[in-house]
């Protein structure tokens, strides 16, 4: 699992205007607790917590222990990078790894177990993200062509991930679509997260 150390003013930047600092930084750390349950409850032989920080905050360490992740950090001067990394150093030590984010509201456990089962017939899986991009990768090999020069934050990486694993001759297996959370028009949608967050959808509310 991919986080980022959820200090005010550093996490969800572009829900700022729509929430201010304090409101997108909440609204994350909620994410995160929920993504790091689903990800603790996933029956796996490890699980991995990489962090943006070489010093996150001390709950957020808390938070990983409690749910018997391991803590790592993130090597590379990009996404691409990082993953690329991460998924690498995993596949020493695995047969096959799932790598998620912690922007998505609507992972269950029942999907990153689905992921598993796809990874035992097929080489890569993808859960692909209404926005174009995706929310998880899983590779049995690693894979670096599927994550050089692509164009992280863009509607295309979905397509470009596609185009790539055809032009290599890979198969894949795609699960449903998930939506994330990174823009202001993403938040009616979610409107439950809101009131457990107890962060209003706008500044004036």
């Amino acid at each position: 699992m991919f986080a980022r150390d959820p200090q005010t003013g550093r996490v969800k930047t572009r829900l700022i205007p729509a929430l201010g600092e304090f409101g997108a930084a909440t609204l994350y750390r909620l994410m995160l607790r929920d993504t790091l349950q689903i990800a603790g409850n996933t029956p796996c032989e490890h699980r991995e917590l990489w962090i943006d920080r070489t010093d996150p905050d001390p709950q957020l360490i808390g938070l990983a222990q409690a749910r018997a992740l391991k803590l790592k950090f993130q090597v590379g001067t990009d996404l691409g990078e990082r993953m690329q990394y991460a998924l690498a150093s995993a596949l020493d030590d695995c047969d096959a790894v799932v790598l998620i984010g912690s922007d998505c509201p609507e992972y269950q456990t029942g999907y990153l177990e689905a992921a598993f089962a796809a990874l035992e017939h097929h080489p890569v899986v993808i859960g692909p993200a209404a926005d174009g991009g995706y929310v998880l990768i899983g590779l049995c090999q690693p894979q670096p062509m599927l994550f050089s020069d692509m164009p992280w934050g863009s509607d295309q990486v979905l397509n470009e991930t596609r185009q790539r694993l055809q032009q290599s001759g890979l198969e894949w297996f795609e699960l449903a679509s998930l939506h994330d959370l990174d823009q202001p028009d993403d938040l009616a949608r979610f409107p439950h997260l809101l009131a457990r967050a107890r962060v209003p959808s706008r500044p004036d509310d």
